[in-house]
């Protein structure tokens, strides 16, 4: 890691201003909702068709799945609605923000495909989503927009070393050469900042709990992640160039104030199982927030 990297990565410090979020013992200001798509941009067609034109099956009447969320030993954990059915959903915080910091620790299963969204509507699907994809080609600190033109904005992909057993034992850098979903220059292209693959493995945690900082600032905002003071990305999703991605009606849907949320995802024909493991778990603490509202940035 750089000097310059270091210096980053040190801010913004904790400070003063920070309020949790989970209360480490109920799921009070939060609510559960299944994993329910909607159109794939905003005035776009329903993602069901794109499923359909990929020839992917999505799980069938996902309404009535919602995930299971449950507090354990002071954590917050997520799981589908019963193990290796298939169906996901999401954690909705009750109270919405506008500019604002983020702070979480998380301790993922492998393979999990989770993730933060910010912005989220309260009862529909978009959002922008910070990912925490630990599984097969995964992205963690990058972004996606759920109803949002599907963008992907990511640094790197990670995979997973097996032991002699097939025992998972580490993260590694993903492989394009086999890679079910190779990062492209193009998808670092949409970041102001992108970290390299081995600073993140050097700081990763595996098997242990990982501090994950978000700073989402702006109308339409300017994200920025850290994991464990490592800055990982930044998307000024104003200036974004994707395919049917407008800023315009992006601002009009989501508005400049949402919610977050917390995620476990359904698996799919695509990756299966690989997507979301039997019986795997997202574990979340230490949830706390800093309002940055009318603060001079």
């Amino acid at each position: 890691m750089t000097d310059a990297q270091t210096a980053d990565a040190q801010t913004p410090d904790g400070g003063d201003g920070f309020v949790p979020l989970f209360d480490g013992s109920s799921l009070a200001g939060w609510y559960s909702v299944p994993r329910v798509y909607g159109t794939e941009y905003p005035g776009g067609p329903a993602l069901l068709e794109r499923f359909d034109a990929l020839g992917l099956t999505p799980p069938v009447e996902p309404e009535k799945h919602p995930a299971h969320w449950f507090v354990e030993d002071g954590v917050l954990v997520g799981e589908q609605d019963s193990p290796g059915s298939g169906y996901g959903g999401y954690l909705v915080s009750e109270q919405a923000f506008g500019d604002f910091e983020l702070v979480l620790e998380m301790r993922p299963d492998w393979p999990a495909d989770t993730g933060v969204m910010l912005r989220r509507r309260p009862d529909r699907w978009e959002g922008f989503q910070v990912l925490v994809d630990h599984r097969p080609s995964g992205g963690i600190g990058g972004f996606f927009g759920n109803g949002l033109a599907s963008f992907s904005a990511v640094p790197f992909a990670v995979d997973v070393a097996l032991d002699a057993e097939g025992q998972p034992t580490g993260l590694v850098a993903d492989d394009p050469a086999t890679s079910v979903e190779p990062v492209t220059e193009e998808k670092r292209a949409r970041l102001g900042y992108a970290a390299d693959v081995d600073d993140f493995l050097n700081v990763w945690r595996w098997d242990d709990w990982n501090e994950l900082r978000i700073r989402c600032v702006g109308a339409l905002p300017v994200i920025t992640t850290w994991v464990n003071g490592l800055k990982i990305a930044e998307l000024d999703t104003a200036t974004l160039d994707s395919p049917n991605y407008d800023p315009e009606r992006v601002l009009a849907v989501l508005g400049e104030r949402g919610h977050i949320a917390l995620e476990v995802h359904d698996n799919d024909s695509m990756f299966g199982e690989a997507r979301w493991g039997k019986g795997a778990q997202c574990r979340w603490r230490n949830i706390r927030i800093k309002d940055l509202d009318g603060v001079a940035q």
